[in-house]
């Protein structure tokens, strides 16, 4: 008879500029142990690489031993699956193509799978959160930047090349905001947290009324979100024009794609209601007449702390086995 030592755990992996966070999460999800270390006491990507390995070394050896792993998945800021790369991330010290999953893989001797922030949010709804059950969604990510990651027929859309999803790219208004990608206009730019705060300056300038935004130094989109629940008119303005913009994007996405849901997820959405009405009013609005009321929006259901390290344990669990310890 042969026996087979089943592989019960995986690491995921959560990679943001300023933190790296590292899991052990057993098979139905739950998280066994979490650690963290400084992304940017690493600014050469061969010793990130070494850190992170060593951590995750560590980590699972001293947590269960390293014959319980089957795999490794990670977030990562501008990561393609396809390719199991970060590419030319504009936010991380490390520039062109850093081939991640094959230098932890050599490390480790370990599967490893890459994704974006957007891609292994939508896996970890699918799999935990408020996706379960859906085939057909667009989740979005709002933050320090704008993603996406569309579900078709219950699986990921990658597209040809593994960069679909970037509607924070599409142009939204013509010869508009420079965007860190290079071109202008990018929706990114109107409802990122950086480009609610240029529209809520570009708000400032065009009145008198009084705000509690204008003593702000620097002005902050968390500062923002207080002063409209504080009832600050030019705040609850900025939002809604954020949200018009916010809107118009979304429905010319679900114009294409024709989801059952969108969800949100990120820091901007602790805007709650007076980003989320206005948003569904514009996009009600704009969206073709036949999909008009179809689509439901829906807030993440997984804990903001853990759903990227959630996401990434589901990523790793559909990767092939690979082990140099079978």
């Amino acid at each position: 008879m042969t026996h087979t030592n089943l592989k019960t755990r995986v690491v995921g992996v959560d990679i943001e500029k300023e933190t790296t966070t590292l899991a052990v999460v057993d098979i139905r999800g739950n998280i066994l142990v979490k650690e963290s270390f400084l992304t940017g006491d690493n600014p050469n990507v061969a010793d990130y690489t070494s850190r992170l390995s060593e951590s995750i070394i560590n980590m699972v050896e001293t947590h269960g031993g390293y014959e319980t792993v089957r795999s490794v998945g990670i977030s990562a800021p501008s990561g393609n699956f396809l390719m199991g790369s970060i590419v030319n991330s504009p936010n991380m010290p490390w520039k062109g193509v850093v081939p991640m999953a094959a230098m932890l893989r050599d490390r480790l001797g370990l599967a490893v799978a890459l994704g974006n922030n957007a891609h292994v949010r939508a896996i970890g709804e699918f799999v935990y959160g408020a996706a379960h059950g859906l085939k057909n969604f667009v989740l979005v990510t709002l933050g320090s930047g704008m993603g996406s990651c569309f579900y078709s027929n219950g699986q990921p859309h990658m597209g040809g090349s593994g960069f679909t999803g970037e509607i924070g790219h599409s142009c939204i208004k013509i010869d508009g905001r420079q965007c860190g990608c290079g071109n202008k206009g990018c929706l990114e730019m109107y409802t990122s947290t950086k480009g609610i705060v240029l529209t809520a300056k570009e708000v400032m300038a065009e009145s008198q009324e009084p705000s509690m935004m204008r003593d702000a130094d620097p002005l902050e989109y968390s500062f923002i979100v207080e002063c409209c629940k504080e009832g600050d008119k030019l705040a609850k303005e900025t939002m809604r024009r954020t949200g018009e913009i916010l809107g118009i994007g979304l429905a010319n996405y679900a114009s294409v794609v024709n989801p059952e849901a969108i969800i949100f997820t990120g820091k901007v959405m602790h805007a709650d209601d007076f980003l989320l009405e206005p948003t569904e009013q514009s996009f009600n609005e704009h969206v073709f007449r036949n999909i008009q009321g179809k689509a439901k929006f829906l807030t993440s259901a997984l804990d903001e702390g853990e759903m990227d390290l959630l996401g990434a344990s589901a990523l790793a669990w559909e990767v092939e086995e690979y082990s140099l310890f079978k």
